[in-house]
């Protein structure tokens, strides 16, 4: 693989910039790809893709935020003589059953599963950085996060592992092909206590407030989320409350021969950069 191109789609992403930078690291040659980046990738505009394919042999790909697209995409893939995807899902897309979430990544897992590319899916927990990179930022830097999550605990993953085992399954392809990994933190907490530990630790008073799903869709849409996206946020969290993807597993570990980064690492490294301080 060293020799080979990855196509990294959401390059300018949580996880894509990541994945891009080890990559790098490792001496591979890489092509970025999203909308604002010199290899342009729309996933609303199938006419921009065959140049980002154009001498790839493999791509990391974040499932896009619509049903249908990625059947075309994997496609296009393989004409363009891909011959491995890993795709970033979600933890247990299989047991989602009738609910409306992840839809997306659910159509986008079977497109590769079907496809005749080497795949590997990895499915992650609710990412550590949701705290200090997304929705949950600003209200942690008001003083209070309200979310419909209640004592059910969550083994958030640190997306610096995320990354690390997505570099290294497109690198070291032997023993992944065919595989669905499961990837938690080491620990799973409630919503509460990661607050608490993140208003310990950043010096600042913040405090966690248990709402409903309909309070928490509505709140969202007050911040300016489309409603359809704000339904979609709040059915993950009714979805969490059932406990399915409570447990912890040993995935991290099996992969890059270590353990995972706790909570704990992740509030103190992240803490230090003062973004929670207000």
């Amino acid at each position: 693989m060293a020799t080979d191109t990855i196509l990294i789609l959401g390059a300018s992403g949580k996880s894509g910039r990541r994945v891009a930078a080890r990559l790098r690291l490792r001496g591979v040659a890489t092509r970025l790809a999203s909308r604002s980046s010199p290899t342009p990738f729309d996933w609303s505009d199938p006419t921009g893709w065959d140049a980002a394919l154009d001498g790839a042999t493999a791509v990391y790909m974040v499932a896009p935020a619509t049903v249908g697209p990625a059947d075309e995409f994997v496609a296009s893939a393989q004409s363009a003589g891909v011959r491995r995807v890993v795709l970033l899902s979600g933890r247990g897309a299989d047991s989602w059953g009738d609910s409306t979430f992840g839809l997306d990544m659910r159509a986008a897992e079977s497109a590769v599963r079907s496809s005749a590319l080497e795949w590997t899916v990895l499915r992650p927990n609710n990412f550590a950085q949701n705290f200090d990179e997304d929705l949950f930022l600003a209200p942690l830097r008001s003083g209070e996060l309200a979310l419909p999550a209640g004592e059910t605990p969550e083994p958030f993953i640190d997306l610096e592992d995320v990354a690390d085992v997505a570099a290294e399954v497109l690198t070291r392809p032997s023993g992944h092909i065919g595989a669905t990994y499961e990837l938690t933190g080491p620990d799973a907490l409630t919503f509460g206590t990661a607050v608490e530990m993140i208003s310990r630790a950043s010096g600042q008073f913040i405090t966690y407030k248990q709402i409903s799903a309909a309070e928490y869709t509505a709140l969202l849409v007050e911040q300016g989320v489309d409603a359809q996206d704000a339904e979609h946020v709040t059915e993950m969290f009714v979805l969490m409350e059932n406990g399915s993807l409570a447990t912890t597993t040993d995935t991290v570990a099996s992969v890059l021969g270590r353990p995972p980064r706790s909570f704990q690492d992740y509030v103190l490294r992240t803490a230090a950069t003062g973004v929670w301080s207000r």
